[in-house]
């Protein structure tokens, strides 16, 4: 099913899980979905490593999502040529994907910057060759405070605007804390011209060093009042994932209350916190 389409029915429920590592059982994800699976979440996405790493393993976890919910699978072009998509497209329509979230992705420590992009150098090229080999709906990836590689706000709109001309039929933000950066990156958005439902990534917060660790990665600023909690619950980690839940909750029910089209949860594969943030929110009520 169109993942797309979705939308038109009302506000989606995503959810986002990863591989286990290398060395761990795939088994070990069925926990999880299991878990998440009474909560009926429209779509679940799975993600892999940096570089292609686990990229067999997403779609092994593709095919446990689908009897559950339709499937986004990730799919990164960094370091591949063609023939290695066309290759991977091939591995998900066998395996009844029909949903890509298609992403430049991170440049692997083992590869210069140069051989990386060699045949798709952003993520628009990606979904223009996906949609020219036909067969899958196509999302994409958005900013709310810009990507780390654009100079400014507005130039990564136009990058945007770039992946929905190539074909994205579906945007998903990623992380953010301060719900205001949302709404002014909405507003841009549609300035532009971006007519495509968007949906707001939301990842929970559970210990300190892993806002550390994201806001890194990802460029994304803290906020004040989570500031203060890190200042606050930092050092004890049980009083942290209280608030750090809270907090999820409290970013979830703000973007409900200004009329999200979707809601994606970034679940870390962990299935007992985001079922708690699902229900007490109302996301869902069964």
């Amino acid at each position: 099913m169109s993942i797309p389409a979705l939308f038109q029915k009302g506000r989606v429920l995503s959810l986002e899980v990863f591989p286990p590592k290398p060395d761990a059982p795939i088994e070990v994800i069925d926990g999880t979905l299991n878990l998440l699976a009474p909560i009926k979440p429209d779509y679940i996405s799975v993600t892999y490593g940096a570089g292609g790493s686990g990229r067999s393993r997403s779609v092994e976890i593709a095919k446990k999502i689908l009897p559950i919910c339709d499937c986004l699978s990730h799919l990164t072009c960094v370091g591949a040529d063609a023939q290695e998509i066309d290759n991977v497209l091939d591995s998900l329509t066998a395996a009844g994907v029909e949903n890509i979230m298609a992403l430049r992705g991170d440049v692997p420590k083992d590869m210069d910057r140069e051989s990386a992009f060699v045949h798709f150098k952003h993520a628009s090229d990606l979904i223009e060759h996906i949609k020219d080999r036909g067969g899958f709906h196509v999302a994409a990836a958005c900013y709310p405070e810009g990507h780390p590689q654009s100079d400014y706000l507005e130039q990564d709109v136009d990058m945007v605007k770039r992946k929905v001309d190539a074909g994205a039929e579906l945007l998903v933000t990623q992380l953010f804390f301060d719900n205001v950066l949302f709404y002014r990156f909405m507003e841009l958005l549609r300035k532009r011209g971006v007519t495509v439902p968007v949906t707001a990534g939301v990842m929970p917060v559970l210990n300190a060093a892993q806002i550390v660790r994201m806001t890194l990665l990802s460029g994304t600023s803290v906020p004040p009042d989570l500031a203060k909690l890190i200042a606050r619950y930092g050092d004890n980690k049980e009083d942290f994932k209280k608030a750090g839940l809270e907090f999820a909750m409290n970013q979830v029910s703000g973007l409900m209350a200004n009329g999200v089209q979707g809601i994606h949860l970034y679940t870390m594969n962990k299935a007992e916190e985001i079922i708690q943030i699902i229900r007490e929110t109302g996301l869902r009520s069964h």
